[in-house]
C-alpha cells in the first residue's frame, strides 16, 4: 500500500511538471508568433494567437486543481512541497506571459506605416531575448538547475536595455513625425509587454532557484552583493 501511494504521488508530481512544461511551450511559441505577426502584419495569425490564449488559461486551472489535490491528499513536505508550490506559482506567471503575447497580437492591426518606423526593427531582437529567457527558465525548471536559473535572471538586463533604447527611439520618432504618433505609441506598448515578459521570466527563475536549493536567490547570486536567505 505504501509503495502504491508513493508511486501515485510521483505520478501526480510528474503530471504537474508536465502541465507546466506544456504551458511554457505554448507561452514561448506565442511570443514568437506575436512578433512575427506584427512584423509581417499578419492579422490572421494575430487572431489565432488571441484565440489560443484560452488553452493557457485552461492549463493554469488544471495546474491549480492538481496542486490543491496533491497538497490536500498527499501532505507533501520539504522538496516535494517546494516543487508543488513552485508549479502553482509558475503556472500563474506563464498565464500572464500568454496575456502579454495576446496584447502584442492585438496591436498588429493598430500599427500602420510600419515601414516608416525604424524602431520596429529592434522589437524582434528584443523578443528573441525574452523568448529565450522563457525557454531556458523552463529548461531550468525541468532540470532543477539553479545555475541556469541565475543565468536567466542576469539576462533580464539585456531586455531592459532594449526597452530603454526603443523608448528613446520611439519618443524621438514621434516628435519628428507627429503623423505616426498613434502607431508609435502602440509599438511602445509592444516593447513594454516584452519588457514585462522578461520580468516574469526572471520571477520564474527565482522560483526555480528556490525549489532547487531551498534558498531565495540573493542579489549576490544574481550578480549583486547581498547574501542568500535560507528558507525551510
Amino acid at each position: 500500500m505504501v509503495e502504491h501511494t508513493v508511486k501515485a504521488f510521483d505520478n501526480e508530481i510528474s503530471q504537474l511538471r508536465g502541465l507546466v512544461a506544456e504551458m511554457g511551450g505554448l507561452a514561448e511559441v506565442a511570443i514568437h508568433e506575436a512578433i512575427d505577426a506584427l512584423v509581417r502584419r499578419d492579422e490572421e495569425m494575430a487572431q489565432k494567437i488571441v484565440a489560443n490564449d484560452a488553452r493557457l488559461d485552461a492549463l493554469e486551472a488544471e495546474v491549480d486543481r492538481l496542486a490543491v489535490r496533491i497538497i490536500a491528499l498527499r501532505a507533501p513536505m520539504a522538496d516535494d512541497l517546494r516543487d508543488v508550490i513552485a508549479a502553482l506559482k509558475i503556472s500563474g506567471v506563464l498565464e500572464r506571459i500568454g496575456d502579454y503575447s495576446k496584447n502584442i497580437a492585438k496591436a498588429v492591426r493598430k500599427v500602420e506605416g510600419r515601414g516608416k518606423i525604424e524602431p520596429l526593427t529592434l522589437l524582434p531582437a528584443m523578443a528573441e531575448i525574452a523568448q529565450g529567457m522563457v525557454r531556458d527558465v523552463l529548461n531550468a525548471y525541468g532540470a532543477r538547475d539553479a545555475v541556469l536559473a541565475v543565468e536567466v535572471i542576469r539576462r533580464d538586463d539585456k531586455v531592459d536595455n532594449f526597452y530603454d533604447s526603443i523608448f528613446r527611439n520611439l519618443v524621438g520618432h514621434m516628435m519628428e513625425n507627429p503623423a505616426t504618433i498613434s502607431s508609435a505609441a502602440h509599438l511602445l506598448f509592444v516593447a513594454r509587454n516584452l519588457e514585462r515578459i522578461g520580468d516574469h521570466a526572471t520571477n520564474i527563475a527565482e522560483m526555480v532557484y528556490y525549489a532547487a536549493t531551498g534558498q531565495y536567490c540573493s542579489e549576490r547570486d544574481s550578480g549583486g552583493g547581498s547574501s542568500s536567505e535560507t528558507s525551510t
